[in-house]
């Protein structure tokens, strides 16, 4: 059932915000060049890595200057494209391939595969999704503990029920912009691992 939802709203997303991904791609074209296209690796269900699809937002890395922070990065119409969810719209090709769900734990960096803890590792029990507990919780401003407790929270208490009350709630949170960023990043500080004290470096993973 909830792999048929997903095709469904999918497909149906796909055509009805055709116009406006035009537009958003027209835009990141003009303004960041080539590619339009954000393509990075991500695990999903059990942990198989994919590649996940998004709008660029930001400036390539190498600008000549060395390591870029992702907050310098991050360009006018990225910002416009994050606080709306613009771009994350390509990611419903994801979910029409059957690599993410519209609802379920958000796909992080392959890197931190090896940071988990079993329970945190628990979130690859179900396909990654657009949105999930932990993004209506509070997106990049909840902490790296809590949102791996929210994410096997889903997980031990799924039912549409609850993923229809989550896509109400994302709704509400994507017209209020709420969550976009933690404080002095573009995303989230990176995770360091359970218990560890996270990098606060750039990411660039354009999360």
């Amino acid at each position: 059932m909830k792999r048929s939802i997903d095709i469904a709203v999918a497909s149906a997303g796909l055509v009805a915000t055709a116009p406006l991904q035009l537009a958003a791609a027209a835009a990141v074209r003009a303004t960041m060049g080539k590619p339009v296209l954000f393509r990075q690796k991500r695990p999903g269900l059990r942990g198989h890595v994919f590649e996940m699809v998004k709008f660029r937002s930001m400036h390539h890395v190498d600008d000549g200057r060395g390591r870029v922070a992702d907050a310098d990065r991050l360009t006018r119409v990225g910002r416009a494209l994050r606080s709306t969810s613009v771009d994350e719209l390509p990611t419903l090709w994801n979910v029409l391939r059957g690599d993410m769900s519209i609802v379920g734990p958000r796909p992080l960096l392959v890197e931190y595969l090896p940071l988990y803890s079993p329970e945190q590792a628990r979130r690859h029990e179900m396909r990654p999704g657009l949105t999930g507990l932990a993004q209506v919780s509070g997106r990049n401003t909840v902490s790296w503990e809590d949102r791996f407790r929210l994410d096997v929270e889903y997980i031990d208490n799924w039912s549409l029920r609850l993923d229809f009350q989550i896509l109400a709630r994302t709704v509400a949170a994507v017209l209020r912009r709420e969550g976009i960023s933690a404080d002095g990043q573009a995303t989230m500080t990176p995770f360091g691992g359970s218990g560890a004290r996270s990098a606060a470096h750039s990411s660039n993973g354009e999360e």
